[in-house]
């Protein structure tokens, strides 16, 4: 559609007026704009991935694994509507493209990373992210009201408790048996940036199938995280998207879209990631020009707010892997809440917490008791 290239245009001229200049993303016109604005960025984002597979790091092939099933869930939605079966037969098509690109992937990791492989391969095989079917809103009311340095944060501590749940150690374990250390590690409170989003990625993990001790207040811990990620994301937007804070801004979308948190659709946060793709590499990543010159407040919560290095994959011409990765998964999630706005019926089903149960392991409660229980809501767009 020529139309839609000018719609870009001016979402990118005019920022403030894009949420008001839509179509009502309740109607067929509102998903089929949205989306005609989204596919063409996923699109070539696979692209970018189909060039650079054999150097794609195990967190790139996971962000696009995550796309996959956000795909799934649109192309079932829509297939169905007849005035939604164009978008349905073209993420069709996108998925035909992604599934062979995400097998093979699996064949160069073993090349490049074996023993991390074998560690995490359960996250990057089909079916093991599931879709929400019951939305949620965050509750203000449990942000943190101080948290620790991101820099006392261990990737290779939090790594091993994930080994451990996974039950895919050198030791034999069995899935969801931890120790002591990492049950205190994925409980506890405080935590910021990274920390944060790997105590969520932990308890999304654990719905492979754990049930029982810590995991009966999995609902309730992930309720805590993303109050605090939401928070985190706010920040990032007050200081206009400062390059250091895109990536847990988009990671934070990433995860707690999946886990059911619909205020983390914003239409302005889908705005400005859609305006971080490199255009010509499909990729996302470094700015070829970013104004470092930010006021000291702005600065201090950039700190605050940076990257944790990891097992990053950063190419020569600004590519990251993990920018690629965390944005393609936050843009799936956008697709994906589309299908579910309005809710069936009027309402998305109901959801019932576990009676709180589990302890931290010096035999304490944690401080989660504020009022957090789930609503039957609908995206927040």
């Amino acid at each position: 559609m020529a139309s839609m290239g000018l719609l870009l245009l001016l979402l990118l001229l005019a920022p403030p007026l894009w949420p008001f200049s839509l179509p009502p993303p309740d109607t067929p016109e509102g998903k089929a704009t949205i989306s005609d604005l989204i596919l063409p960025v996923l699109e070539r984002a696979t692209s970018f991935l189909k060039k650079r597979l054999p150097e794609i790091n195990l967190d790139g092939v996971v962000g696009f694994r995550v796309l996959e099933v956000n795909l799934q869930g649109v192309q079932e939605g829509w297939a169905q509507d007849p005035l939604l079966q164009p978008l349905s037969l073209r993420v069709e098509k996108l998925l035909r493209k992604l599934a062979p690109l995400l097998h093979r992937s699996l064949f160069y990791l073993k090349l490049s990373d074996p023993q991390y492989l074998r560690e995490f391969q359960p996250i990057v095989q089909p079916g093991f992210w599931k879709l929400p079917h019951v939305w949620t809103h965050i509750n203000a009311s449990m942000v943190y009201p101080m948290t620790e340095p991101q820099d006392i944060f261990s990737e290779e501590q939090s790594d091993l408790c994930l080994v451990q749940l996974l039950g895919t150690g050198t030791d034999s374990s069995q899935p969801c048996q931890l120790s002591g250390f990492c049950k205190s590690l994925m409980t506890k409170l405080g935590c910021s940036g990274y920390c944060l989003s790997h105590q969520l990625l932990f308890f999304l993990s654990a719905r492979m199938g754990c049930t029982g001790g810590l995991f009966h207040q999995s609902q309730r811990y992930m309720n805590l995280f993303c109050a605090n990620m939401m928070d985190l994301n706010r920040r990032a937007e007050a200081i206009g998207y400062a390059y250091p804070t895109r990536d847990i801004f988009m990671e934070n979308i990433m995860f707690c879209g999946i886990g059911g948190f619909s205020d983390f659709y914003k239409l302005q946060w889908l705005e400005a990631i859609l305006s971080w793709q490199k255009p010509q590499e499909g990729c996302f990543g470094k700015p070829d020009a970013e104004d470092d010159k930010l006021p000291k407040d702005s600065q201090h919560q950039q700190h605050y707010l940076r990257r944790v290095k990891r097992r990053e994959k950063q190419f020569t011409d600004g590519c990251s892997s993990h920018n690629t990765a965390v944005a393609v998964a936050a843009l799936g999630g956008f697709l994906y809440a589309l299908t579910q706005y309005p809710p069936a019926h009027g309402e998305l089903q109901h959801a019932t917490l576990a009676p709180p149960t589990a302890a931290h392991v010096d035999g304490s409660m944690p401080a989660i008791h504020q009022e957090d229980k789930i609503h039957a809501v609908g995206p927040s767009f």
